[in-house]
């Protein structure tokens, strides 16, 4: 039976290797899915996440942990869909048209994975049409990050586009609170666990 509480060490503290091992022998033995990520891998990512919004870690130990959560998910994924486990949500994310940084939206793009979500990762220097491709697929959130001020004025082309037809929220570094709300954007943040708990709030609220 596996030892949820070493699971969880393992991803916290980005041992990947022990994180394949641990999730690997649960599939060997034909344990429940769906508990390994309950049990060990998301309250891991919640609470490095937690961690990290009170500056108790930092990005290096986010992305380690991500990482060695990323190695037991790898083992998972082909497997949840037989389980028929229900995803909490569908969320789009990408960084926007002209923009090519992907590093802040990769972690964002990690811990909502981690958080049990269906993420779809369209990329960088993503458009309208990108976006859309991710509506069609059933995305309720689309998420859309910028790291240049020549670039923040494409978000306001995405919330127009899809206003009402999803939610949508925005981060980078030079995104604040005041341009979403000027935008129209249904939602920001400032760090990778922030946009965790804003698509929890989000989802909550609409269902």
């Amino acid at each position: 039976m596996t030892d949820f509480e070493a699971l969880k060490k393992a991803v916290m503290s980005g041992k990947r290797n022990d994180v394949a091992a641990i999730v690997q022998a649960a599939i060997d033995a034909k344990e429940n899915i769906g508990d390994i990520l309950d049990k060990g891998m998301i309250p891991a990512m919640r609470e490095i996440g937690d961690r990290f919004s009170k500056n108790e870690v930092y990005v290096p130990e986010l992305l380690i942990a991500a990482r060695a959560m990323q190695a037991g998910l790898a083992l998972i994924e082909p497997l949840l869909a037989a389980t028929g486990r229900k995803s909490m949500g569908k969320i789009a994310i990408g960084t926007v048209k002209g923009d090519l940084h992907d590093i802040g939206k990769n972690l964002v793009a990690i811990m909502l994975k981690g958080a049990g979500y269906d993420v779809i990762d369209l990329g960088v220097n993503c458009d309208v049409e990108k976006y859309k491709g991710a509506l069609e697929q059933g995305a309720q959130i689309l998420a859309c990050s910028a790291l240049l001020t020549t670039t923040m004025p494409y978000m306001k082309e995405i919330v127009n586009a899809f206003k009402g037809k999803a939610k949508i929220i925005i981060g980078g570094a030079p995104v604040t609170q005041a341009y979403a709300d000027e935008i129209g954007a249904d939602g920001y943040s400032d760090d990778a666990n922030g946009a965790v708990k804003l698509v929890d709030s989000i989802l909550k609220k609409s269902a």
